[in-house]
This record gives structure tokens, C-alpha cells and sequence, in this order.
């Protein structure tokens, strides 16, 4: 068995994605590869996407999601929609079933090239997201960031997307808060046994979010799907939105539906930049030479 495996450097609206074919093989990618490939420029990512065998009967694959710190993640949107397009592209199919440790995953490839996953059923059970203390109402829990008196977060909605997620909504400017900093302390607080993506929301419109994202395990990104969708949900559960929005991350739109069947789905596009091959235990890569633009590129 030959040491590389082929891989697609993508992104979902800025979210650094690279998704590697471990099809036909047995091992995985390691957490040491991961943060080889994550410490070179040219291949730093918010999550690789390992495509492996299918599991299950009835699935097109199993789907192996890691951060960019080599700790494995339950869920990624965005990266998502850009295994869809690759596999699209590689097989002329539109419609997938994927297979993670969160659940199963259903993904389709639209007519006008957007992407749309159901990410699944949220859950707001203080004991399924998981937090460290019980409250029975989870649409606002006791949290906060800075003086007792005069916090500068605080009282954040809470859910589980498969990943677990805190939303702070602020009347101000995103961008007017120092979610570098607040970030890690709050993705690292002892409410969070599991850790948590940290946001902060701000409501436009009954269907208009803006929304910046501390994503654990790979900090700072430009769009987080899984956190879009726990906006989304978090922002109708508290009556300050209608069940379909359109939420703005620092890529771009996205746009979330709340169905009537409790299932979120998320739509949005995907874009191949290159393609490799790499050491899956290493993290040792080297880029192919072709032709931008074409399916044999994007392909896997």
C-alpha cells in the first residue's frame, strides 16, 4: 500500500477545508499529520474531511473530521458541503448519505452549484450538549466574560449540533469584540467538559444573523456550518428570529432552515482551490499540476 493518498486543499466560504481519500485503506489520519499539515502555510486548515469506506449499508462513506490541533470533531458543515463537491465531481452523483460519529449526514448537490446538508436534530438537553451543571432551561444559562457588575458577555443560549456550542448575543458590532481573546478561556471554561465552539450573534432581522465563531479545536474561522445552524436554532428557540435565516459569517451567507421535522439544514457553496497527495501518518504532501476549473481537478 502505497504511503499517499490523494487530497483536495477547499474552502466553504473561507473555511479552510482539506479533504483526503482514505478509500481502500485501513489506517486513519494521525493527529501528528494534522498539525504538520496545519503548521505549513500553504496547508493550514480549519478541518481535513477523511473520506473512508463505508460502515453501513446504504451510506456512500465514512467520514473522519479532524481539527486543525489533531483532536477529532463530531461535526463541520462546511466541510461537508465540500466533500459533496468533490464526490460530485468524481462520481456525477448529487445525493449522499454520509456516516460520522454524530449521526448520519445527508447531503445533496444543487442545480445552481450550492450545497445543502441536513445537519440533523439540535439538542438543548444540559446533560446531551454536554454542560458541567444542570439547567433546565438551556436558551440562557449563568455564563459570563469580565466584571460581576458589568460583564461583557454573558447569559449565552446553548445547544448541541453534534458538537457542542455557546451563542452570546450582543447588540453591538461582532467585530467590536475580542473574540480572540475571550475565545480560549471560553472554549476551555469548566461549563464545557467536552470544550465548546464559542459565537457571538447579533440579530438584523427576524430572518438576519451576523455571527462570529470561536471554533474549538482550530480557533478563529471564517465560517463555522455547525455554529451557523446552533445560531440559527438558538436565535428561534428565544423568539428573536424566525425558523429561517440567513446568517453572515466572515465568508459569506448562509442560509439555515429549522425544518418542521426538527432537522437543520444548512445551504451553501463550496470552491476547490488545488490538489495533492499526502502521507495520511506523516503529514508529508506534494501539490499536482491541473488544470483549474475542471471536474478532473476537483475530483478526488
Amino acid at each position: 500500500m502505497a504511503d499517499n493518498v490523494q487530497f483536495a486543499r477547499m474552502n466553504g466560504l473561507g473555511n479552510k477545508i482539506l479533504v483526503v481519500d482514505m478509500r481502500g485503506r485501513r489506517d486513519r489520519v494521525t493527529p501528528q499529520a494534522a498539525i504538520t499539515l496545519n503548521a505549513d502555510p500553504a496547508t493550514a486548515f480549519d478541518q481535513i474531511m477523511a473520506i473512508h469506506d463505508p460502515k453501513a449499508a446504504g451510506t456512500d462513506a465514512w467520514i473522519d473530521i479532524v481539527n486543525s490541533d489533531g483532536s477529532m470533531a463530531q461535526a463541520c458543515g462546511n466541510g461537508t458541503r465540500c466533500v459533496v463537491q468533490a464526490l460530485a465531481a468524481e462520481t456525477g452523483k448529487k445525493a449522499f448519505l454520509f456516516h460520522t460519529v454524530a449521526g448520519l449526514l445527508e447531503a445533496k448537490e444543487n442545480d445552481d452549484g450550492t450545497i445543502s446538508v441536513d445537519m440533523g436534530k439540535p439538542r438543548f438537553g444540559w446533560n446531551e450538549i454536554p454542560l458541567s451543571e444542570e439547567f433546565h432551561d438551556t436558551r440562557r444559562i449563568e455564563l459570563q466574560i469580565g466584571p460581576i457588575d458589568n460583564p461583557v458577555l454573558h447569559s449565552p443560549s446553548v445547544a448541541s449540533m453534534g458538537n457542542p456550542h455557546a451563542i452570546f448575543w450582543v447588540d453591538n458590532d461582532v467585530w467590536s469584540y475580542d473574540l480572540e481573546r475571550f475565545g480560549p478561556l471560553l472554549e476551555n471554561h469548566p461549563m464545557f467538559p467536552e470544550r465548546a465552539n464559542i459565537s457571538i450573534a447579533r440579530v438584523l432581522s427576524r430572518s438576519e444573523l451576523d455571527l462570529r465563531t470561536w471554533e474549538r479545536g482550530a480557533g478563529l474561522t471564517l465560517a463555522c456550518g455547525s455554529a451557523a445552524c446552533a445560531a440559527a436554532v438558538s436565535g428561534a428557540r428565544t423568539d428573536r428570529t424566525d425558523r429561517k435565516v440567513v446568517v453572515n459569517v466572515p465568508g459569506g451567507p448562509l442560509a439555515i432552515e429549522w425544518r418542521d421535522d426538527d432537522h437543520v439544514v444548512m445551504t451553501g457553496p463550496a470552491e476547490w482551490e488545488w490538489s495533492g497527495t499526502v502521507d495520511p501518518a506523516t503529514g508529508a504532501w506534494q501539490r499536482e499540476e491541473t488544470q483549474p476549473g475542471t471536474a478532473e481537478a476537483r475530483a478526488l
